[in-house]
């Protein structure tokens, strides 16, 4: 093993770390919310809590797609230009199981992250609700393929 493959497994492992604290806050704020519901308007808490489930639900996605995915590839000796073509080669791969959900998940990110407007605050919310096991599901086959190659 070369020593830059050594230095891409150790941002791995820390980036692993990073993303299972991430999937714990993710968890809890997800059953938080969906105890609340869906909802036209919010109370000033209920709002809050979406609002961090919505925060979270960006990070850890960010997390996954953006640092655990791109290290994986550049292990593998492959690097796709955008975010498309990762993942669909991580699809191809194994990786993850559908590059189609994770381009919903990251389009949700983006929305989430760019300010979006509050007439929209509702169905943010409910998309969030429903890609989360999305998210999920692609960090635990990402996970998988790691532990098969022995990454960790």
């Amino acid at each position: 093993m070369i020593n830059s493959d050594k230095n891409l497994l150790a941002e791995l492992q820390k980036d692993i770390a990073e993303l299972e604290i991430a999937v714990k806050g993710l968890k809890m704020s997800f059953e938080k919310c969906s105890n609340i519901g869906i909802k036209i308007n919010y109370n000033f808490e209920e709002q809050e809590s979406f609002d961090s489930l919505s925060s979270k639900f960006a990070r850890t996605s960010d997390i996954h797609a953006q640092r655990i995915l791109k290290t994986i590839l550049l292990l593998l000796r492959e690097n796709p230009k955008s975010f498309i073509d990762r993942a669909n080669l991580a699809e191809k791969l194994d990786i993850i199981s559908s590059a189609d959900d994770l381009i919903v998940v990251r389009d949700l990110r983006n929305e989430i992250v760019h300010e979006y407007i509050s007439s929209e605050v509702s169905r943010i919310y409910t998309e969030v609700l429903n890609h989360y096991s999305n998210l999920i599901e692609a960090i635990n086959t990402t996970k998988k393929f790691i532990e098969q190659r022995g990454w960790r």
